[in-house]
């Protein structure tokens, strides 16, 4: 699993069958310290519920389809979470 923020939205005039409805959402990937990592991702939205700038957790490759209601589309993220806080344990 990894952190994102939601940054946005994505409109789509044509989708693929299976995802209709299904939200498409741009994620600002970040590091364990909430801080960005990479270029941003969109992720399907599995729990239909993130907003904009809601702190999230989503999975890739195989187990993004897998969080889908149907399991064979093609995504390659999903978010699967909202966070309501994050706790950092030193080590």
């Amino acid at each position: 699993m990894h952190l994102a923020r939601v940054r946005g939205t994505v409109v789509a005039s044509t989708i693929t069958p299976g995802l209709e409805g299904t939200r498409l959402l741009i994620l600002q990937p970040l590091d364990r310290r909430l801080q960005p990592r990479g270029g941003a991702v969109v992720a399907a939205d599995a729990v239909a519920m993130a907003g904009p700038d809601e702190l999230v957790f989503y999975v890739t490759s195989r187990e993004a389809a897998v969080a889908m209601t149907d399991t064979f589309v093609p995504v390659d993220h999903a978010v699967i979470g909202i966070v309501d806080a994050v706790n950092e344990v030193e080590s």
